[in-house]
């Protein structure tokens, strides 16, 4: 037994195992495949990967970790006509970012197709696979119910040697795509009805990313998985739900070529699926192709590509992993909770900058006109470490319009005709005057400021309101994208007699390009975060240039969706 797979022997340990770690730590105990543990990631190149499939890479190189085994990548490219090399640079980076190393190079189902061949010809050998001369489309109404047996093919019973002779013309392209295909042949009456002869090999005359030409017959998925799985040495496949059904398939087809005590072994979970979130790669590409979003990496999409662009951390998305667990059943975890999850993590590490979203110009006019102070502030008060910074304040200044009101109601404390208000980290002012345009638009407000109340100075007046602002003369022009759900239904592919477009939120992505922001977000760098006061996090977007400063916000300080449903059942 391979005693560096031991699992720690701990009462603590044990009782949070989940049901996957239990069944591993069952193997490891009984030397199942000399107790080594070896799991892989396999996806498709034929689209980006979202928050989900971070959930699966967490899970499978997590297991990797814990019981210090190896994890491979290994890149499902069987179906030639979606898949692009883009996608597969997409994806390693992807789990670069998240924090994750495979083992070796990254492998592809590709590397296997010689291998796989020559499986397919020993079955047709044994009598266990023929070549079906159907159209897909009657096969499939063949298949039968799940209450009813199939059908069985009329080329069901074609000798070995036709079957081998005609395989061996499908590989030499004598043959148009769907003309003939190449079956298993197991039970045309199984309950299950993956078993009912299933397609072993198809038809496709397609150029392949790694392989150019030389193929023009592709291996299904439920014969390249278990045998790559065998063929690298994978003790562990894990996989999402939906795959449940396939494993009778998948132990049948290693059934046939196994040799020895080393085996894999299939074992399911239920997928992410997260509320206000479509997750089907195929609408996600619908919204990439009608350009309804600005590409996968668009921050309002659940790719990682999206998420990171948006701000989130691999650390909040590891946690989030963590923190919802393995189930055994499908359930919808409430996106608030991820939103939680990256809010936690930057609250502890991102710097809080001052940035006023709509501004309103306000005039101190008792403060000296040629004079500017460097005022200290606190970076981060969650991390001592983080320091202090100063900010200049002057005697114009800019404050969000949507902390004055003119006739407030009885709980506003924020800033209003009379009334005073504390500037984070500075004075407390007192509006004096209301300066409107001739369309009766207020666009400045003439206040004063109490010098015996600087921050930090000792004095102890205190007033219930504290806004943050910006130095008009020093502040730094930037452009801030709010980018929210894109979706404004819980569960906007559940409707069967909808479209899911029908629950795009048109307020998903709102840009201001007349903010103000303090002098020093100038050297802000593309993919750093930082806390807006009072607004929320916020990161540096790839568009960012050195004389237009953009940035995305992440999330907001606190889940207003949840203050928005509330209200809306009162």
């Amino acid at each position: 037994m391979n005693t560096t797979n031991q699992s720690p022997d701990t009462e603590k340990t044990k009782e949070s195992l989940n049901f996957i770690e239990a069944i591993i730590e069952e193997d490891i105990r009984e030397g199942r495949n000399d107790g080594k543990v070896h799991t892989r990631f396999p996806p498709e190149p034929n689209g980006y990967l979202h928050i989900g499939h971070a959930k699966s890479i967490c899970l499978n190189f997590g297991l990797a970790e814990k019981y210090h085994g190896k994890c491979n990548l290994r890149f499902d490219d069987t179906n030639p006509v979606k898949e692009e090399e883009e996608y597969v640079e997409s994806i390693k980076e992807d789990i670069h970012w998240l924090g994750f190393r495979w083992e070796g190079e990254p492998r592809y189902a590709s590397d296997y197709f010689e291998q796989l061949y020559e499986w397919a010809e020993m079955l047709i050998q044994k009598g266990l696979a023929y070549v079906d001369d159907q159209p897909a489309a009657v096969i499939a109404a063949q298949r039968g119910t799940p209450t009813e047996p199939g059908i069985i093919s009329p080329y069901r019973n074609r000798t070995m040697e036709e079957n081998l002779q005609l395989f061996r013309e499908m590989r030499e392209g004598k043959y148009r795509d769907g003309e003939k295909v190449l079956r298993a042949k197991i039970d045309m009456s199984s309950p299950n009805m993956h078993m009912r002869d299933p397609v072993m090999y198809r038809i496709l005359h397609e150029h392949h990313h790694r392989t150019g030409n030389k193929w023009c017959i592709y291996p299904m998925y439920d014969f390249a998985h278990g045998q790559s799985d065998y063929i690298e040495g994978i003790t562990h496949s894990v996989c999402t739900l939906e795959f449940e059904v396939h494993r009778p398939l998948y132990d049948w087809f290693l059934d046939q070529i196994v040799t020895g005590p080393y085996r894999p072994r299939q074992i399911e979970f239920a997928r992410l699926n997260l509320s206000y979130t479509v997750m089907s790669k195929r609408k996600l590409l619908e919204l990439v192709e009608k350009k309804i979003v600005n590409g996968w990496d668009d921050p309002r999409m659940p790719t990682i590509s999206g998420l990171r662009r948006r701000g989130y951390t691999p650390d909040s998305i590891r946690n989030f992993a963590d923190r919802i667990g393995v189930a055994k059943r499908d359930n919808v975890i409430d996106v608030a909770l991820l939103e939680h999850a990256v809010r936690e993590d930057l609250n502890k590490t991102a710097l809080r900058y001052m940035v006023v979203l709509k501004p309103l110009k306000v005039t101190l006019t008792n403060y000296p006109e040629d004079q500017t102070e460097q005022l200290e502030t606190i970076n981060n008060p969650e991390d001592p470490e983080a320091g202090t910074r100063t900010v200049p304040f002057a005697r114009e200044l800019y404050i969000e319009q949507d902390d004055f009101m003119e006739d407030p109601p009885k709980k506003f404390f924020r800033l209003a005709p009379g009334r005073e208000v504390r500037l984070k980290s500075a004075y407390i002012i007192k509006c004096e005057e209301v300066v409107k345009n001739d369309r009766g638009e207020i666009f400045e407000l003439k206040c004063t400021y109490d010098p015996e109340t600087r921050s930090g100075s000792g004095a102890t007046r205190k007033v219930k309101g504290t806004l943050h602002w910006v130095s008009a003369s020093h502040a730094l022009d930037v452009e801030v994208r709010l980018y929210d759900r894109l979706f404004n239904d819980p569960d906007p592919a559940g409707h069967k007699d909808k479209d899911f477009k029908e629950f795009l939120n048109p307020d998903s992505l709102k840009i201001l390009k007349d903010c103000k922001a303090e002098p020093a977000l100038a050297t802000a760098k593309k993919g750093d975060h930082y806390q807006f006061q009072r607004i929320g996090y916020f990161t540096v977007d790839p568009d960012s240039t050195e004389n237009h400063p953009v940035f995305n916000r992440t999330v907001p300080l606190r889940d207003a969706w949840a203050r928005i449903s509330k209200n809306s059942n009162r």
